[in-house]
C-alpha cells in the first residue's frame, strides 16, 4: 500500500474504539489460542525471547503479560556513574536536539508546541524552554517497560486525552502535531540538575498506559486534563532510582524526555534512526 494511503486511512479509522477493542482482546486468557497469537507475533516482528525472562511462549496468560514481559536479571547494567543519564527503553531515536521558540522537531519539515505538548501548561513549560529533548519510538518488537534515566522525585503526573495515531516513523513524518496531538502521560521528576519530564505518548492499539504507582491511567480514556501532585519531602515522597521502572506500554508506543537549558549534554549516539538500549548511557549532567 502506498504511503499516502497508509497515513490517509488514519484519518478515517475509528483508532479509539479499535484500540479498546485491541486492548481487551489483548487481556483475555485464551489458552492454546494466546499462545498461538504469540508465537506468531514473536515470528513477524523478529521478538528475541533468549532475553525475556520467561522465553517459554505458552508460559504467558494473556496477550499483554508476554508484551510486557520482564527482561532476565542484569541483561540490562547501567552504563556510567551518578552524571551519566541512562537510555529509559529499548528503542530507537526518533528526534533529540534543543527546545527553540517553544518547539520541539517532530521530523524533516514539522515540529510542534511544547506548550501543547505538556497539556497548556505555560509556566512548567517555561522550565523547558530553551533546554533538550529527545524522543525515542519504541517498535512491536521492543522490550515495553519504561525506566527512569537518572535518580529523581516524583512532582507532578497529567493525564492529556487525545487521538490515537500511530507514532511510527512514517507517520511522524506525515501528521503534523502528532505528539501534541496523541492521548498521552506527563510526568515531571525533581533531579540533581532541575526538573525532568518522561513523557508517556499513547499511539494506535495501545491498550493501556500504566506507570508504577497509579496503576493503569488510560483507558478509560478522558474527556479533559487531569492533574495529580505529589509530595516531594518526607516519608510520603515517592523517590526512584536510576534504572527503576516507572511505567509501561501495553503494545507499543513513543517516550520524550524534556530537560532544562544547560542542564544536559547528548551523547553522540543520540541521533535519528540510532537503536538505543536501557541502561546505555545517554548523556551527562552539565551540573
Amino acid at each position: 500500500m502506498r504511503d499516502d494511503l497508509k497515513v490517509g486511512l488514519q484519518y478515517l479509522t475509528p483508532k479509539h474504539a479499535l484500540t479498546r477493542l485491541m486492548g481487551k482482546l489483548a487481556s483475555l486468557k485464551g489458552g492454546w489460542l494466546t499462545t498461538a497469537v504469540i508465537k506468531w507475533f514473536i515470528k513477524q516482528y523478529h521478538v528475541d525471547m533468549s532475553e525475556a525472562k520467561v522465553s517459554d511462549p505458552s508460559y504467558y496468560r494473556t496477550f499483554n503479560d508476554f508484551f510486557v514481559r520482564e527482561l532476565k536479571p542484569a541483561l540490562r547494567p547501567i552504563d556510567g556513574d551518578e552524571t551519566t543519564l541512562i537510555f529509559p527503553a529499548d528503542a530507537c531515536v526518533s528526534q533529540a536536539g534543543a527546545i527553540e521558540q517553544g518547539r520541539l522537531i517532530q521530523a524533516k519539515g514539522h515540529s510542534f508546541s511544547l506548550t501543547e505538548l505538556i497539556g497548556g501548561d505555560d509556566s512548567l513549560a517555561a522550565k523547558f524552554d530553551q533546554g533538550e529533548f529527545a524522543t525515542l519510538y519504541l517498535s512491536p518488537r521492543d522490550y515495553h517497560r519504561v525506566h527512569m534515566p537518572c535518580d529523581g522525585v516524583l512532582r507532578e503526573m497529567i493525564y492529556i486525552p487525545g487521538d490515537l495515531f500511530s507514532v511510527n516513523p512514517l507517520t511522524a513524518e506525515n501528521v503534523p502535531n502528532l505528539f501534541a496531538r496523541n492521548e498521552r502521560v506527563v510526568c515531571v521528576f525533581d533531579t540533581a540538575f532541575g526538573p525532568m519530564a518522561q513523557i508517556l505518548v499513547g499511539a494506535t492499539i495501545v491498550g493501556s498506559i500504566e506507570t508504577t504507582w497509579a496503576g493503569t491511567v488510560t483507558p478509560p480514556t478522558g474527556g479533559s486534563i487531569r492533574r495529580w501532585q505529589y509530595p516531594t519531602d518526607g516519608e510520603q515522597a515517592m523517590h526512584f532510582s536510576q534504572g527503576e521502572e516507572m511505567g509501561r506500554f501495553k503494545l507499543g508506543s513513543t517516550v520524550i524526555n524534556l530537560f532544562p537549558k544547560g542542564a544536559v549534554r547528548f551523547d553522540d549516539a543520540v541521533i535519528p534512526g540510532e537503536p538505543t538500549q536501557l541502561g546505555q548511557a545517554y548523556a551527562h549532567c552539565q551540573h
